[in-house]
């Protein structure tokens, strides 16, 4: 066999393929035997009629068509091995010539992942956030954990703000109670406003037994967006007593005795939160520094099935779950489909550049994923699906995505190798070391969130029903 690579463009080739004959003599001999078990002939048993019988009662050009197409697969991978190529997705195969008994001809044009310069990222410099936790950040920290531990007593005087109610509603719209308007024994803290615009002014000053009615646009259900006429019988009030904040509280809230160690657990957890933020901030910030120094083309045929798997995903995932089609979540946000539509191209090209270069990265810096690396990102997926690690990891390995995952920590590990290269500073101007020891895995983990958020990754389990978008 004899190939040649011709390029079309960065992210494009054909490839010219010229084949002898007789190494299409095992795919003859297959074809010959799949005819064979497909037909009768009348004098021969079925699987024992001779190849020129075949050639004479179906035509040789039936024999050779099948031959071909069991052929090319392997003859197409030759040649992309051959020209040392990494095509992306599907090739286009022409058949030029096809000479029984002398030669089998054919082009293929495929997009390919684009040679790619890694850029010198050792002068990337990124500014990201100070970690400052204020006394201010602890008392609120601390505060909802009081929240937590309150208790509510019934009274029998008027309802006032920061009171629990229980109340019935009932919704109408033109006149018509709603079949979903109805609910029962609801507690609603006034003054939350978790519930309904209005309620908070109709519920405040009645006692049990009270009852209002109030008008307000409905947020959800079958009348969504219309104004409703709603009626709201208060059942019950009760006070909400926070505990006192002293020792006692500490030692009820928490493995501390005193109120002073556990607002010193809550500054030190702060602080650990905000590195973690930090650490998150730095990585995006590289990685965009990285994106800008390097030039990456990207093949339109790729870029298009990408922004039409992001839609896909937004309205039948997301969307669908939560009830809404993509005219309202585009009114809920604001914006135009146009809009919508350039932010989705835009994050489209920010995913497969990202992976492009980082893919790079990896092949040029010979980074590996070990098991127990592979094994915590896959319990941290499982854990963000809803999933158990068991059933996730049966879900991946039946949709066949390994190769993704390990593929994910793998760019992870190398974004984490520029973050360390490059110079972050916070806010302050203090140099921010982001390379401790004992936190290797952490930061490697937390690179690969970053990188799944640029690429837009999906969860494995919906790759497997609704197949992975193309790694290539």
């Amino acid at each position: 066999m004899k190939s040649a690579v011709e390029t079309l463009n960065p992210t494009r080739v054909r490839l010219t393929v010229e084949v002898p004959f007789e190494e299409l003599k095992d795919s003859l001999d297959a074809a010959y035997k799949k005819i064979n078990q497909q037909v009768t002939v009348k004098g021969f048993r079925q699987g024992k009629v001779p190849a020129r019988v075949i050639d004479q009662r179906f035509g040789r050009g039936a024999v050779l068509e099948e031959a071909v197409n069991d052929a090319l697969p392997k003859f197409y991978t030759e040649a992309v091995n051959e020209g040392e190529l990494n095509p992306l997705g599907q090739p286009e195969v022409d058949i030029t010539e096809l000479k029984d008994g002398e030669l089998l001809a054919f082009t293929a044009e495929v997009d390919i992942r684009p040679a790619i310069e890694i850029p010198d990222y050792s002068g990337i410099e990124v500014t990201v956030d100070a970690v400052e936790v204020s006394d201010e950040d602890v008392d609120k920290s601390v505060e909802q954990l009081r929240e937590r531990f309150a208790t509510t007593t019934p009274v029998e005087r008027a309802a006032a703000e920061g009171d629990i109610v229980v109340v019935d509603l009932e919704a109408k719209v033109d006149g018509e109670v709603l079949e979903d308007g109805v609910a029962q024994g609801v507690d609603y803290t006034i003054g939350s406003g978790q519930l309904l615009d209005g309620i908070d002014e109709a519920v405040t000053g009645l006692e049990a037994g009270g009852s209002a009615t109030f008008t307000s646009e409905l947020k959800g259900g079958s009348a969504e967006g219309k104004e409703a006429e709603v009626k709201v019988d208060v059942t019950a009030v009760k006070s909400r007593e926070l505990p006192a904040l002293d020792d006692d509280f500490a030692q009820l809230a928490s493995e501390f005795d005193t109120l002073e160690e556990l607002r010193a657990d809550s500054r030190k957890r702060l602080e650990q939160m905000k590195k973690y933020d930090q650490a998150t901030q730095a990585q995006e910030k590289v990685l965009d520094e990285l994106l800008g120094l390097a030039e990456v083309p990207i093949p339109e045929k790729l870029l298009a099935d990408e922004i039409e798997t992001r839609k896909h995903n937004l309205v039948n995932h997301q969307l669908g779950q939560m009830g809404l089609d993509l005219a309202k979540y585009l009114e809920i946000q604001g914006k135009t489909e146009e809009e919508f539509d350039a932010e989705t191209k835009e994050q489209a090209e920010k995913g497969i550049k990202t992976q492009f270069i980082l893919d790079e990265l990896v092949n040029k810096e010979k980074l590996s994923v070990g098991q127990e690396e592979l094994t915590e990102h896959l319990m941290r997926r499982a854990q963000s699906s809803g999933m158990s690690p068991d059933q996730f990891a049966q879900a991946v390995v039946e949709g066949g995505q390994v190769p993704m995952l390990v593929g994910e920590v793998a760019r992870g590990k190398a974004l984490a190798v520029v973050v360390e290269a490059a110079t972050v500073k916070d806010s302050n101007g203090e140099t921010v070391d982001l390379d401790d020891d004992d936190e290797t895995a952490e930061t490697v983990e937390a690179a690969t969130e970053t990188v799944e958020d640029a690429e837009g990754s999906e969860d494995a389990a919906e790759a497997k029903s609704e197949g992975a978008k193309s790694e290539g």
